[in-house]
């Protein structure tokens, strides 16, 4: 006997929402700052050793691809800062409503992205 039921959720029938991509991207950059903090460790250890093992650092994070690096390292701490907190207030019991699950996970994401850009324009000696 066949059962012609698809899987759940089956990816061609399975519409996104906000808070899967929130929740998938939470996931994501949890394991990347995981991965991100053992690089900010090689770099403490370099500033032990001395300053040219720390020259390497510097002009790595002077390059385009390093100020992209580490835009994308702040944007991943502050995306898991945010999405923290909303977690936090779901703790506590509050924001489970689908609308207000829909407006905190795009305050989530914009806000990430504007966090970023701020942190970006007013920090500019550092990238």
């Amino acid at each position: 006997m066949k059962d012609n039921n698809p899987i759940s959720p089956h990816i061609q029938i399975y519409n996104w929402h906000i808070s899967s991509l929130v929740s998938i991207s939470h996931r994501i950059t949890g394991v990347l700052n995981y991965l991100l903090l053992i690089l900010v460790c090689f770099w403490v250890i370099s500033l032990i050793f001395g300053p040219e093992n720390y020259q390497y650092f510097k002009i790595f994070s002077k390059s385009i691809i390093g100020k992209f690096f580490i835009i994308g390292f702040i944007w991943s701490y502050i995306f898991q800062i945010l999405s923290e907190i909303r977690h936090w207030f779901w703790d506590m019991g509050y924001g489970f409503e689908l609308k207000t699950t829909k407006i905190t996970g795009v305050l989530v994401i914009l806000g990430s992205f504007t966090l970023t850009i701020v942190l970006y324009l007013f920090n500019g000696v550092l990238i």
